[in-house]
């Protein structure tokens, strides 16, 4: 009874044993299997992804943090190509910005492996990251691992520069043996010479800037130089050619300089001389100002001025001067003194005389013999010819020429006037 009974116990122990060997040939490695727990586990979650080069040891169920907390859990890993594919589940008040970046770490030196989030650094974050959103490759790293570290170390202690470091120290130091002024002297003038050049620091970059775009103008010119570097030779070979006309050339030019500083020499007195009797004459030109030039209008027309042509009339024109005769103006204009005036005294009063009326002579009248001309209108003048002018009032003399073949076409220049309209 008791080995029926042990059958079925062992039957149920195989068949344990069954399902155990089958679920373990079905995993490639203790990282497959599942591990309880872990943050976010519950509640309102959203997901998202991050792509990573290299996820060296991270498994599922590792931590997600923030600011060096933990907030959420590495869900699940795949491999897409060459990249790894994390998926991380993160409570819906975790806020972060959609171009936010994710970092392996690790939690000591020997410690766990965990995903960092957090804002970009120097970029501006933008929008905000939501469930179904991806962290691209460029935005994800990872740190240097311990055995890197060491392996790099290994490297430099095995068959590295460690043996090459007595030497350098021996030799330093007999390079700055005794030689410790002058080092000091060359660390300070150096420290002066790196401060102007932190100062001139602009300078120096806009004189790059400048021989940037100088090579780009260089550049775009490129042809240009090229056809005159090809043409370069043969303006070359033109003046070796002409080598003996250019040295007699410049041998001549030497003489006749010679000559031309021994005449400059000789003639230095003379130069120095006539430069200081000319001064005189500049200074007046220059204090004689624009009257100068104001005498060319006469000059040219003398003794007529540029005035006279509104007085000419067809073949005629008429000219009048007039000239003062009182004595006590011109004696005014000379300077002098003004004459004393002397008291006249009044003439006795002639009572009238009455006369007897003449007796008028009968004169028997001209026979017309034509046309004649106007007889003068001058009462108390000296006339020398007949113009087209109103008479003057007053006494004048004067003298007049005419041009022209009119009837009454003559023209008069009077030179003394005084008294009445012209």
């Amino acid at each position: 009874m008791n080995r029926v009974a042990g059958i079925p116990r062992r039957m149920a122990t195989a068949a344990v044993a069954i399902v155990s060997i089958t679920a373990l040939s079905a995993c490639q490695g203790i990282y497959d299997l599942p591990l309880p727990g872990g943050a976010a586990s519950s509640g309102d979650v959203y997901r998202v992804t991050a792509e990573f080069a290299d996820v060296l040891d991270l498994v599922p169920q590792s931590s997600v943090k923030v600011n060096q907390v933990t907030v959420g859990t590495v869900e699940k890993i795949e491999l897409t190509g060459w990249t790894a594919r994390v998926t991380v589940r993160l409570p819906d008040s975790v806020k972060l910005p959609e171009n936010a970046v994710a970092e392996l770490k690790q939690t000591s030196l020997l410690g766990e492996k965990y995903v960092q989030l957090e804002p970009p650094t120097g970029v501006t974050p933008v929008g905000i990251l939501r469930d179904g959103d991806n962290i691209p490759l460029a935005h994800t790293g990872r740190n240097t691992e311990v055995e890197e570290v060491l392996s790099a170390l290994s490297l430099l202690l095995n068959g590295g520069g460690v043996a090459q470091l007595k030497v350098i120290e021996t030799e330093l130091s007999h390079a700055l043996g005794g030689n410790e002024t002058q080092i000091r002297d060359l660390i300070v003038q150096l420290n002066t010479f790196v401060g102007g050049l932190d100062k001139q620091k602009s300078e120096i970059v806009r004189a790059i800037e400048g021989i940037d775009a100088l090579s780009a103008k260089i550049a775009a010119r490129k042809g240009d130089l090229a056809a005159a570097l090809e043409a370069l030779p043969k303006g070359l070979k033109v003046l070796a050619d002409q080598r003996k006309q250019l040295t007699t050339m410049l041998t001549a030019l030497s003489n006749l300089g010679a000559v031309g500083t021994r005449v400059i020499t000789a003639a230095k007195a003379d130069t120095v001389a006539n430069l200081q009797a000319l001064a005189p004459v500049l200074g007046q030109l220059a204090s004689a100002g624009d009257s100068l030039p104001k005498s060319f209008h006469l000059l040219l027309t003398y003794p007529f001025p540029d005035e006279a042509a509104n007085t000419i009339r067809g073949d005629y024109t008429n000219l009048y001067a007039t000239a003062d005769l009182n004595l006590h103006s011109v004696q005014q204009n000379l300077g002098q003194p003004a004459l004393p005036t002397v008291p006249v005294p009044g003439l006795p009063t002639v009572p009238p005389v009455p006369l007897p009326p003449l007796p008028t002579p009968s004169v028997p009248p001209l026979v017309p013999l034509g046309p004649r001309p106007t007889p003068s209108p001058c009462i108390g003048v000296v006339c020398l010819g007949l113009g087209n002018q109103r008479p003057p009032q007053g006494f004048w003399a004067g003298f007049g020429f005419g041009f022209g073949s009119g009837a009454t076409g003559y023209s008069w220049l009077s030179l003394i006037h005084t008294g009445g309209a012209a």
